[in-house]
């Protein structure tokens, strides 16, 4: 085996021209090379795709097995307004506070607290012996005023007689005429006080405006009455017929018209049904409240409804769509506004803006974003985002209806 490979070598040193010629050929060996390069990324590659392959069906796998399950309901219809019992006020048809309009002390009363009284009938009568005695002076002023008046009329006639025949100047007649003149506005305003002066004092009776029940004294026999002061002699009102004031939700002001119809209950009276007639409505919402003011009447010829009193009305020809509902587990409270987890037909989900309505506690009044057909998440959680793929599952009584 030695010598075979002196042999060789021998031969190799002897004939040297192969060795040379690959020295001189750079593009066999640069061709050997690239050979040499795609062999061995050929070999990388094939080893890696089953790999990959493998990696890939894995994922999939992976997230076939960990799709979250959810638990969807659909909106249901609300309770409708129509058959809603809104709060109300009842007001007495007409109510006045009486004051006096003249200082004195309070001779007598005739009424009390109750006392159903007719317009024009006396309630009290107050004593001003100091307005009496400023109406004498002007009653005597108004005598001296008209005496001094006759007397200038006597004489600027007089002097007019006398001037036609010369008998006097025209300057001294036009000064009687106007001395006259002057006695005569003197007079005027001497009465136009006693007049004023008689005005005031018909104040010392207290008189109702109007026909009603008293329902508030606040004087008796003696007390001091301050002309124009704060404190309220009688409150009268009348009660045969009432006034109903109601707040109406916005979502049914435009179901509320002049003539409708509505039942009336009182707490006080269970069982007993009143009916009531719009009369007027304010025409436009408060902005603080979102509600219509509206106005109805009802008659109260016994008396049965007590004014001031707290009434619940439901309004009867009332046409208005049920809005829809879902349980308050599904909405999400974000910065942009409410949101819900809607899932369609594929899996996927999709987050929807809504507008909340009216708050039941376990119920949400869903205005705008969803449709009765929709699937809507269940106790979403915080991370949800559109577009990740779930499974629905079957909700529970308890889900259904929190």
């Amino acid at each position: 085996m030695d010598s075979k490979r002196i042999e060789l070598s021998d031969n190799f040193s002897k004939n040297p021209e192969p060795a040379e010629k690959f020295k001189r050929s750079p593009v066999k060996f640069l061709i050997v090379t690239l050979i040499a390069i795609v062999l061995i990324v050929t070999g990388v590659i094939a080893g890696l795709v089953p790999r990959w392959r493998q990696q890939t069906e894995l994922n999939a796998e992976s997230r076939e097995f960990f799709v979250p399950a959810v638990t969807v309901v659909s909106p249901k219809p609300g309770q409708s307004m129509i058959h809603s019992e809104l709060p109300a006020e009842i007001k007495p048809w007409m109510e006045a506070p009486i004051y006096a309009r003249i200082s004195g002390y309070l001779d007598k009363r005739y009424v009390d607290i109750g006392d159903s009284v007719t317009a024009g009938q006396l309630l009290a009568k107050i004593d001003t012996p100091e307005q009496l005695q400023e109406l004498e002076r002007a009653r005597s002023q108004l005598e001296q005023a008209e005496a001094s008046l006759g007397i200038s009329k006597i004489t600027a006639d007089r002097w007019t007689e006398l001037l036609q025949t010369a008998s006097v100047s025209e300057q001294d007649a036009a000064e009687k005429q106007a001395d006259f003149k002057l006695k005569t506005a003197i007079a005027n305003s001497a009465r136009a006080e006693v007049r004023r002066l008689e005005k005031i004092q018909a104040f010392s009776k207290v008189i109702a405006p109007f026909s009603g029940t008293i329902t508030v004294r606040n004087i008796d026999s003696g007390d001091l009455i301050v002309a124009s002061g704060s404190r309220e002699l009688f409150h009268l009102a009348q009660t045969k017929k009432l006034r109903i004031l109601v707040q109406v939700p916005q979502e049914m002001a435009r179901s509320v018209v002049i003539g409708q119809s509505a039942e009336m209950t009182l707490p006080g009276l269970p069982g007993r049904k009143f009916t009531a007639k719009v009369i007027r409505t304010a025409g436009a919402i408060t902005a603080d409240s979102r509600t219509l003011p509206v106005e109805l009447e009802t008659d109260n010829p016994k008396g049965e409804i007590l004014a001031g009193s707290y009434a619940k009305v439901r309004f009867i020809d009332v046409k208005m769509k049920a809005s829809l509902t879902l349980p308050a587990n599904t909405v999400l409270f974000r910065p942009e506004g409410p949101h819900v987890g809607v899932v369609a037909a594929d899996g996927k989900v999709s987050l929807k803006s809504v507008s909340i309505g009216r708050d039941f506690g376990q119920t949400i009044e869903i205005i705008t974003g969803v449709g009765p057909q929709d699937r809507v998440i269940v106790n979403p959680s915080d991370s949800l985002v559109s577009g990740i793929r779930v499974v629905v599952s079957e909700a529970t009584p308890a889900e259904k209806k929190p």
